[in-house]
């Protein structure tokens, strides 16, 4: 049977929403996909066949070219199996905006979780600082920022002032899909009216005392804009880490470097002779607290692979009966 191509652009409670021949179009999970556990997310591509005016069933996900998901933290004890060892977010977007405000929201070890999931699922992030024209000192933020990996694109900008925003416009190309993520409060939905040229997402404003917004975005749900494709997520300030140690080293490039250049494969980076991590912390090139971030995301996401697998192992056991 040849089924039609088309996109899921909305996904609310497990209701799906697809854009089929630039027609909005329900569309239910086909049996067989549930079934074998398959579920699409935003942005995924599937294969459907319109069974009414309105309505149409999706019997194929079509391969991803990337994919971003967090630990499912839905269990609350190491013996409670569950269904999902994962929860997925989105699926085919080519660059990830990590969104930020320069204020009491900023935070360096959320910009590296977020920057490492994105690098591990497949997409370029792309460091967003907002409210630059109620920032003064803004250099110290980019240079917190540009420590981290000074090869990432980072801009500082402004809804208010246009400040920045000729230089992210230079994403917006038709057909590219941009992913939004970020905390409440940070300005997605402003930075995302603001390059349409339009209110096409709703804004809420943010708590002075404590610079946190409310949860203005509940679902994910896939904007066109002029032939660019965004992607906003529910604002995130508790973010766990994944398997994401391919995207770790990435994200702190330098210092996987380092570790490379230890005179042996198994160094702690305690007391061998010859460690290259504890010569560059001696002479300054490495800061102890770059260094101690990097330890803390990397045990996060051992353990995070680690418990994934014993639920995997588990759930298998238990389709087998043992």
């Amino acid at each position: 049977m040849n089924f039609v191509k088309a996109r899921i652009i909305r996904v609310n409670r497990g209701q799906y929403t697809v854009s089929l021949n630039g027609r909005e179009v329900a569309a239910a999970l086909a049996g067989k996909l549930r079934h074998k556990g398959i579920y699409p997310v935003i942005g995924d591509y599937v294969g459907v066949q319109e069974v009414a005016d309105g309505e149409a069933v999706i019997h194929e996900v079509m391969e991803r070219f990337s994919y971003l998901c967090r630990p499912d933290s839905c269990g609350h004890a190491d013996g409670y199996v569950k269904t999902l060892l994962e929860q997925p977010m989105v699926a085919n977007i080519d660059y990830l905006f990590i969104i930020t405000s320069l204020n009491d929201d900023f935070s360096v070890n959320r910009i590296a979780r977020f920057a490492a999931t994105s690098i591990q699922g497949g997409c370029k992030p792309v460091i967003i600082l907002t409210k630059a024209d109620l920032c003064p000192n803004r250099e110290e933020f980019l240079a917190q920022v540009r420590s981290m990996n000074n090869t990432w694109d980072v801009f500082c900008v402004s809804s208010y002032t246009g400040e920045g925003m000729d230089e992210v416009r230079r994403y917006l190309r038709p057909g590219i899909t941009i992913g939004l993520m970020g905390s409440s409060g940070v300005g997605k939905s402003t930075l995302v009216n603001t390059l349409a040229g339009r209110e096409v997402m709703k804004v809420s404003a943010i708590r002075e005392k404590d610079a946190k917004g409310k949860h203005t975005t509940t679902h994910r749900e896939l904007l066109d804009i002029n032939g660019t494709y965004f992607i906003d997520t529910p604002g995130m300030r508790g973010f766990g880490l994944g398997d994401t140690e391919e995207g770790l080293n990435e994200t702190f490039e330098d210092i996987a470097e380092l570790v490379q250049c230890c005179r042996f494969n198994d160094c702690s980076h305690t007391s061998e002779p010859g460690c290259a991590i504890k010569a560059a912390l001696k002479d300054g090139t490495l800061s102890p607290e770059r260094w101690q971030l990097y330890c803390d995301l990397m045990q996060e996401s051992s353990r995070s692979k680690s418990m994934a697998l014993k639920k995997k192992i588990a759930i298998q056991k238990k389709r087998m009966g043992l």
